[in-house]
């Protein structure tokens, strides 16, 4: 009896030792095809990530500078809205960029004749670009030119009010220009004669970043703190500004900045840009 408990046990021994070493074998190989799976979603995250950071760094190769680009022969000009509380026109605002060679002519047909002047872009790029702009839109066309200023040192005539117009130009305060405004370009470096004669420079308020659609023509070498953009040169019809300034003023602008309108009036029928 006892041999054949011994032979079952021992059968039975084998057979556990048997389903034990199959489940082992069975989990080994469950383990690696884990580890496998595991390694190959690895690989595909991985190369998913590589994927996205590439294209990533593609599309912003391909956005950034695109944005930010400005084309050869080109700068970037900002526009700023005109918070200062004055009249505005509402036009819109040029273009984001603009030429930095070459020059352009600004003519103005006035009641006195013909005034023309030439703006070297490379130096106003962006002021050139607004008067194109502006001048586009027949902004200051059939307006006066709305202030003179007749002192020893201070002989301009200013111009460029969108409101100064008509029989009641006189009640404008002129504070009008357009919807934004603009930085100061090519400031004066000769302080001695900052404004020659014949120069057009672009008026503003006395703060950086001011300078909208008012500009004033020097008669005379004028004297000025070097703060305003100048613009260009006179090359016909400086003798017409002349005869205006020598005319003087009414004084309706001596208790702010000196001046008045001038007696002689002088109206842009057109101003145009070539």
């Amino acid at each position: 009896m006892s041999s054949i408990k011994d032979r079952q046990r021992a059968a039975a021994r084998a057979r556990l030792e048997k389903e034990m070493a199959e489940r082992s074998a069975a989990a080994r190989k469950r383990r690696q095809r884990q580890a496998i799976i595991g390694s190959a979603i690895a690989v595909v995250v991985i190369a998913g990530v590589a994927v996205w950071i590439v294209t990533a760094m593609k599309d912003d190769k391909k956005d950034t500078p695109a944005a930010s680009a400005v084309p050869a022969g080109q700068v970037a000009c900002t526009w700023t809205p005109d918070t200062g509380g004055g009249k505005v026109k509402d036009v819109g605002t040029p273009p984001a960029t603009a030429p930095n060679t070459g020059t352009a002519t600004m003519t103005m047909d006035t009641n006195l004749g013909k005034i023309v002047a030439t703006l070297d872009k490379s130096k106003v790029p962006c002021t050139a670009a607004s008067f194109a702009y502006l001048s586009s839109k027949k902004f200051w066309d059939n307006t006066k030119c709305h202030r003179l200023v007749n002192e020893a040192s201070f002989k301009v005539l200013q111009c460029g009010d969108p409101f100064a117009s008509g029989k009641g130009y006189r009640d404008t305060d002129g504070q009008g220009g357009p919807s934004y405004t603009m930085a100061e370009e090519n400031l004066p470096t000769d302080t001695n004669n900052p404004y020659p004669a014949g120069s057009i420079a672009m008026a503003n308020t006395g703060q950086p970043g001011s300078t909208g659609s008012q500009f004033f023509i020097c008669s005379e070498d004028t004297k000025l703190p070097a703060s305003y953009t100048l613009l260009g040169k006179i090359t016909t019809g400086l003798d017409l500004v002349k005869d205006v300034v020598k005319a003087g003023d009414d004084g309706a602008f001596a208790q702010q900045a000196g001046g008045g309108h001038p007696k002689k009036e002088l109206d842009i029928k057109t101003l145009v840009m070539s």
